[in-house]
């Protein structure tokens, strides 16, 4: 699919979730024809401006459309709605630009774990740059603490 074994392995599990038995495909249509006949009202959070008054409602997007858009052009492939959950994840952080970077250094935006190496304070660029054999990358994809690797290129910046 995406080829990285740990962002396929988690979509296999997302779609594997989503199967559903004749039971609960019955209790979702039940759901959904007892939700039909509520009041239909779009989400949105209250107008802020004087002018809009309280009875009029600004919609929200759960995920930023440039994002979604980004994701669907890379991985075509998978899912709307791990997409926007993903998408979702990456638009707190940062924005499209700094994504497809992350994704074109090798780690993809549907791996959470990269927002782990952001915070542990790793940048794209850090990912192809060698800890003795091996790239910060193959240290990650080998399970090697982010910070670790924050350290170490540290240590190797300061020697240097």
């Amino acid at each position: 699919m995406t080829g990285d074994p740990g962002v396929d392995a988690l979509i296999r599990q997302w779609a594997a979730e989503r199967e559903r038995t004749p039971e609960e495909q019955e209790v979702d249509r039940i759901a959904s024809a007892w939700l039909a006949d509520a009041p239909q009202a779009p989400p949105g959070i209250p107008g802020q401006r004087a002018r809009s008054g309280p009875a009029r409602w600004a919609p929200v997007d759960a995920a930023d459309p440039g994002y979604l858009d980004a994701m669907r052009v890379r991985l075509p492939e998978v899912p709307e709605e791990l997409l926007v959950a993903a998408a979702g994840w990456w638009q707190m952080v940062g924005d499209v630009a700094e994504a497809e970077l992350w994704w074109d250094a090798g780690i993809s935006p549907l791996d959470q774990r990269a927002l782990d190496y952001r915070a542990a304070g790793l940048a794209p660029s850090d990912l192809s740059r060698r800890l003795g054999p091996m790239t910060v990358l193959q240290h990650l994809r080998r399970g090697s603490a982010p910070a670790w690797c924050v350290a170490r290129l540290a240590r190797q910046q300061k020697s240097a």
